[in-house]
């Protein structure tokens, strides 16, 4: 099974990119494999295979989940992947099809638009060979491949490539949090940034966005005032990000989406079913 170990990492990443959950990522996978273990006949091509039995399985999840998703307390926001603070120069960059700002968009896509906006516009993955995931013909895929294009560019918010600029930003930002400082805070938020909370229902959060610059450093520095924590320096979805530690316990993980030295997007997870991942890789026994 030497093939399929030389694309596992990708598999996760279509399965993540599509269903935007880490546990039924690693399932889908998992799923993937045995199914290969079982083919009946050899499989040629393995990588090009797997990824249309992955991307299959991810569409599946997403249809079912969509109605949960609907009836979720609060905003939604994917389950974040969060690696050490490093030196670019010294991790490999994790592919930017992983940012949690432009999943947030995808999550307004149908399960097919995204699906097909993942494998095509993300992966590259022939039209011809999306058609197969997703069951229609590459006339379909193609208009559909459109459509997602459009709604992703006319949503997506704007983003800072320089992995340095991104990181003196977000430290200026943690800095300023912990300083209790409001006009500092408010000199690195944009006009428009909105600020999301993912509570899930079992912890408090914000039910709706909040919007604008002084609404939103009002909410943090608000937040910090009554439940003071440390916030440490991670990537969080490729990018640079923040986990909330209080009393040694993870509180919470913060995306920041930067553009041109400001702040566009505060995306919050605080959901403890999404954090437990992130709490045993970064926390437990460190």
């Amino acid at each position: 099974m030497d093939e399929f170990e030389s694309v596992r990492d990708r598999l996760t990443s279509v399965a993540y990119g599509i269903t935007g959950d880490r546990g039924a990522a690693e399932d889908v996978v998992q799923e993937t494999w045995l199914r290969l273990a079982r083919a009946a006949e050899p499989v040629d091509d393995v990588a090009g295979w797997c990824v249309v039995v992955a991307s299959r399985l991810a569409l599946d999840v997403v249809r079912s989940a969509r109605h949960r998703r609907e009836r979720y307390v609060g905003p939604w926001l994917p389950e974040p992947l969060v690696e050490p603070d490093a030196d670019p120069a010294d991790r490999v960059t994790l592919d930017e099809s992983v940012n949690l700002a432009l999943m947030v968009v995808l999550e307004t896509l149908t399960p097919a638009e995204r699906t097909v906006f993942v494998l095509h516009e993300v992966f590259g993955t022939p039209l011809t060979e999306v058609a197969l995931v997703v069951g229609r013909t590459p006339a379909a895929v193609r208009q559909l491949a459109s459509r997602a294009r459009r709604h992703v560019a006319d949503r997506a918010p704007r983003f800072e490539p320089d992995p340095g600029r991104q990181k003196a930003v977000v430290s200026a930002f943690a800095r300023a949090c912990g300083g209790d400082d409001l006009d500092a805070l408010l000199a690195l938020l944009d006009p428009g940034v909105v600020l999301r909370t993912d509570g899930g229902g079992v912890i408090t959060a914000a039910r709706n966005p909040v919007v604008g610059a002084d609404r939103v450093a009002r909410f943090l520095l608000g937040v910090h005032r009554k439940n003071p924590a440390a916030l440490r320096l991670v990537r969080v979805n490729g990018a640079a990000g923040l986990l909330r530690v209080r009393h040694g316990l993870l509180d919470g993980v913060f995306a920041l989406t930067v553009a041109d030295g400001r702040i566009t997007a505060v995306d919050i997870v605080v959901n403890p079913d999404k954090l437990a991942r992130v709490r045993a890789e970064h926390l437990e026994d460190k």
